[in-house]
């Protein structure tokens, strides 16, 4: 696999990350928290105090740029691409009004990845750029029945002050799809940023995000996005870098180039409507039955009921099914606790509670104490009826952030309590 196809992958692998639990043998850190992190990293809520740049001036960043999707090859080696406006680049987030396309899109021939890189390398500010490839909408090889579910362009842009890897993709959600609500910032207990907004577009929402590549942030480098979803269903997505690469690279500038405002400018662009348009109709998303999973509500009611006198959950995430995360303050420092809650009646490793302690009933209960910093305390059970509820507590006020008290609040007794409340029962 060439860099440049491993870069595709990779981005298309970011921009979709998506979590449904842990994984089935329980066995590391990784898999307890999943539940957490990847719920987290799904959302992408944001939050940014930027100032507010107008859709006059947003237009004026790309419009000078803009192609409409003519097909044309991109030229071999670097490309300068020219400078869309004299006007200094903003710094904000526009308001609703900003551009988006509003018409439901309709079957259109395919697009070239050409087209597409093109149209991405059109929209850019003046800059050097390298190692440019794009994936358009045509069929895809031995499937000539059928095009492309998405588009995909990636290049590596300098504007003088250091290289950036840049990567943009378009698909479509279909009109069910529960990812078109989802547009939001991450809650920070569980994923790292420095700043992050969401805002309505048109019928729809944008996004973006100022965060890191990774949330432990062992490397300095950072990972700006901008998530666009449409009232029409589509989605575009647009990352950017401090470095010449996503991973492995050292970095090369202090931040990623592109401003929020012109991420913005970019997906919100009216040049990805012939990219849409030549998506197919996404198949309806087939209801997922969450009516015997605990919403994350009734998981924050049933244990605070179970909790230590004197102890309250504060910084609350009560949305979706099956998690639920809060942090405790004994008045020593936070600790963050978080609960899963998942029907496995039908069936499980039987090697996953080995080693574990059975009560008289044939619950199943395993202690974990994980170090790192922060550390993390776990009590993991499974009930007779096949319910299991897993409860982490941390050191620590988030996921991420370094250690602010020897041990969690929780004690692995007061955890069992929890885990093991008469409430928690296998809905029929």
């Amino acid at each position: 696999m060439s860099e440049s196809d491993k870069f595709d992958d990779d981005l298309i692998v970011a921009m979709s990350r998506s979590g449904e639990g842990f994984a089935p043998d329980g066995s590391d850190r990784a898999a307890l928290v999943a539940g957490g992190y990847e719920r987290g990293r799904r959302r992408w809520r944001r939050r940014s105090t930027a100032a507010v740049l107008g859709t006059a001036t947003a237009l004026a960043l790309v419009g000078g740029g803009a192609v409409y999707l003519t097909g044309s090859q991109p030229k071999d080696g670097a490309a300068v691409v020219a400078a869309a406006s004299d006007t200094p680049p903003a710094t904000g987030i526009s308001p609703a009004s900003a551009p988006s396309a509003a018409a439901k899109p309709t079957a259109a021939p395919p697009v070239s990845g050409a087209a597409v890189l093109e149209a991405f390398k059109a929209l850019l500010p003046a800059g050097q750029v390298t190692n440019g490839t794009g994936t358009g909408t045509e069929p895809p090889a031995g499937k000539p029945e059928g095009a492309g579910v998405n588009a995909v362009a990636s290049l590596v842009f300098d504007d003088g002050q250091g290289k950036s890897a840049m990567g943009i993709s378009i698909t479509r959600l279909a009109e069910n799809d529960p990812n078109r609500a989802q547009n939001v910032c991450p809650d920070k207990k569980l994923v790292p940023y420095d700043d992050c907004t969401t805002i309505k577009v048109d019928g729809g929402t944008l996004t973006v995000l100022q965060g890191y590549e990774y949330p432990d942030r062992h490397v300095s480098t950072k990972w700006w996005n901008a998530k666009l979803i449409g009232k029409d269903g589509r989605q575009i997505e647009l990352s950017e870098w401090n470095s010449a690469a996503e991973k492995g690279s050292p970095d090369s500038r202090p931040k990623p180039p592109l401003s929020p405002a012109q991420l913005q400018a970019i997906v919100t662009d009216r040049s990805w409507d012939k990219v849409v348009a030549a998506i197919p109709e996404p198949k309806p998303v087939k209801p997922r039955d969450t009516s015997k999973e605990y919403t994350a509500q009734e998981i924050l009611d049933i244990t605070a009921k179970l909790l230590p006198a004197g102890l309250k959950e504060t910084e609350v995430s009560a949305d979706g099914e099956g998690y639920a995360n809060f942090v405790l303050n004994d008045g020593k420092g936070k600790s963050l606790v978080q609960l899963n809650v998942q029907d496995w009646s039908r069936g499980q490793d039987p090697t996953m509670y080995a080693g574990a302690q059975t009560l008289p009933d044939g619950t199943k209960v395993l202690i974990r104490k994980e170090g790192g910093n922060p550390g993390m305390w776990t009590v993991d059970t499974l009930h007779p009826d096949g319910l299991r509820v897993v409860i982490s507590s941390f050191n620590s006020g988030t996921q991420k952030t370094p250690a602010t008290r020897p041990a969690p609040v929780l004690t692995d007794e007061q955890m069992k309590v929890i885990a093991l409340g008469p409430d928690w029962k296998l809905k029929k």
